[in-house]
């Protein structure tokens, strides 16, 4: 992404920590995933969270699921160490479905069953600029399946990562390092290299009996940027990765890799974007399925004023996919092949109503294999009293399109289907949604955003009878409501404390004249109330201590009891080159579960882990 600024924005390209930036910086941050364009955050009507390299490196996260903690409208849970559970506003589970996830520009959603398989999803976390999460739909801009949520993470430019970095850190339960260099590719162009690795150890079972969830990742890629005349553009980037893991129903095997071109170009106060990437994934569960997916992404699109009250953004877009799934006497997809076409195109305008108040009309129209077009339109009005306070409400249409899962998945892989058979008729799931607003910097010590927020869904997935045996259909109603917000208070300059949280309840019904037959549980597990507050207090010169807590409520069914956890940083920053850490996680707790059913979750411990990191310029 190109450092624009707008308003007075500044990129974090420009300040390499956050802990280094005032609260006026911090709401001047660029973001970019609300409008498709850049600016400030505390102009962007939406409720959106951004996690910042500095936030990633004064956590002490290894991994990128860990690293989303940070957001307080996110709801992340583990059932091991290769299965992962992450949602914005509700549904969640391993196959959460309703969010939009984004690396770089490339979407990572598998169409098998909408949603992401997190233990592939990896990023080297010291080269993250930010993570850019919007809870509440933003399908208009993003399309299909941003119905709650969109993570938008973005990478530093290669001309910010020159040098040799080292990095490497060891627990009693895992250990891992990277290594990343680049230089300049003549007078305009800067490359990166990396390589990266993480080995887990199995976690234990409530029992005391082994998980047997190992996992060892290991990935590599790089990134080059080049200027181009009249300030313009091009990157080139791609990674290769592989993960070998196991759970209680056996090995699991994980491999792929990408490659992204991408060009963008200005004229005047207009900009233009042109993007390509091939993404290719394999996956192997022993004794269950194995896939083979290709996925090829086209995308266009335009930014430009019309008069001086309109800023348009307009664009348009092609995805192809050929799946190959390997069925087992466990689990078919029929056909195992599949060929799919996906198409859409937006345009979304931003009216200056006056100089306070905007209106912001869109809409999308999108193609899919199952269900034709589906129309996604969205309305946003903002009012900015002064360059410190945002109002903002919004209405949406957004939906969930139809994956393999829900129209050609077959269990058991060979007739009867007892347990599912596929069915041709399933629908996108719709979500009608409103929200209110606002976010404000109080004063130079204090900021914070609120959103409301009400989902009416009138098609949830359910499972009923039907004569080849169970199917997946659009049998539950039911509404979400809840609220959300966070802020930031500036104690002194060497003290910053955060602090979020998210309240929501769902009301789900059978429609009338349908019997499901798997119950509401089968949708997602969530608690009613997640809280989170970190406190980063430079107390000497080259000195760090950072403490968080975040506390999740009860999970209804099946039961998970409501914990909390303490995690504690010491950071020692011995010169400019060479800095260690000390991370204690769980503090204060011998163990705890997440997510899962009783029998096979994980019972999370106490762990010590210490990180140095050389940086070589």
């Amino acid at each position: 992404m190109l450092p624009f600024t707008s308003h007075g924005a500044v990129t974090l390209a420009q300040a390499p920590d956050l802990a280094e930036l005032s609260l006026e910086q911090l709401a001047n941050i660029t973001v970019t995933s609300a409008s498709r364009r850049p600016e400030r955050l505390i102009d962007a009507p939406a409720s959106i969270f951004v996690i910042t390299g500095g936030d990633i490196r004064r956590s002490g996260a290894t991994t990128l699921t860990e690293a989303l903690r940070l957001a307080p409208n996110l709801q992340v849970a583990a059932i091991d160490n290769n299965q992962f559970g992450v949602s914005a506003r509700g549904f969640n589970s391993t196959t959460a479905n309703k969010l939009l996830v984004l690396i770089d520009g490339r979407t990572v959603y598998t169409p098998l069953f909408s949603g992401v398989f997190w233990d592939a999803q990896g990023v080297m976390l010291e080269d993250v600029e930010r993570i850019e999460v919007i809870s509440g739909p933003a399908a208009t801009l993003w399309g299909a399946n941003g119905v709650n949520g969109v993570i938008n993470i973005t990478t530093l430019p290669a001309s910010r990562t020159q040098g040799t970095l080292v990095t490497g850190f060891a627990g009693g339960n895992e250990r891992g390092g990277a290594v990343r260099s680049g230089g300049a590719l003549g007078e305009d162009g800067h490359y990166r290299i990396y390589a990266r690795y993480i080995d887990i150890d199995a976690n234990r079972l409530a029992s005391g009996a082994s998980l047997r969830d190992e996992a060892l990742r290991r990935q590599a890629g790089f990134r080059a940027d080049w200027r181009l005349p009249g300030d313009g553009a091009f990157t080139l980037q791609g990674d290769a990765y592989r993960g070998d893991g196991s759970n209680l129903a056996g090995l699991r095997e994980t491999s792929g890799s990408n490659l992204l071109a991408r060009w963008e170009g200005h004229d005047g106060d207009a900009s233009s974007r042109l993007q390509a990437y091939f993404d290719r994934t394999d996956r192997d569960h022993a004794g269950t399925y194995g896939e083979t997916l290709d996925i090829f992404d086209l995308e266009f699109q335009r930014t430009s004023p019309l008069a001086r009250s309109h800023e348009l953004v307009w664009g348009a877009g092609y995805r192809y996919g050929s799946d190959h799934v390997r069925n087992t006497p466990s689990i078919a997809f029929l056909p195992a092949d599949k060929k799919m076409q996906w198409g859409n195109a937006f345009v979304q305008d931003q009216v200056a109503l006056s100089s306070e108040l905007q209106l912001t009309l869109g809409v999308k129209v999108e193609t899919n294999p199952y269900t034709g077009h589906e129309w996604l339109p969205n309305a946003r009005l903002s009012w900015q009293a002064s360059p410190e306070h945002l109002l903002w409400a919004a209405l949406s249409r957004a939906v969930r399109a139809p994956s393999r899962i829900d129209r050609e998945l077959y269990v058991p892989g060979q007739p009867p289907y007892a347990v599912i058979a596929g069915n041709d008729e399933f629908e996108s799931e719709l979500a009608q949604v409103a929200e209110l607003g606002y976010r404000a910097q109080v004063s130079q010590s204090l900021s914070y955003s609120l959103t409301a927020f009400a989902h009416r869904f009138p098609n949830l997935r359910s499972v009923e009878a039907a004569t080849a045996g169970p199917v997946l259909a659009n049998g539950i109603e039911g509404r979400l409501h809840g609220i959300e917000g966070w802020g930031t208070y500036r104690v002194s300059p060497a003290l910053r404390i955060a602090a979020g949280f998210l309240a929501m309840e769902h009301h789900l019904q059978v429609r009338p004249g349908v019997v499901d037959l798997r119950g509401f549980s089968a949708l997602g597990n969530d608690p009613k109330l997640t809280a989170f507050a970190r406190a980063n207090w430079d107390f000497l010169p080259g000195r760090e201590l950072d403490v968080a807590v975040r506390y999740v409520g009860e999970l209804p069914d099946p039961i998970v009891p409501a914990y909390a956890v303490v995690d504690a940083r010491l950071g020692w920053k011995f010169s400019s080159s060479l800095e260690a850490s000390l991370l204690v996680r769980n503090l204060g707790n011998r163990g705890y579960a997440q997510f899962g059913t009783s029998a096979a979750r994980a019972e999370f411990e106490r762990e010590v882990l210490l990180r140095l990191t050389w940086k070589i310029w």
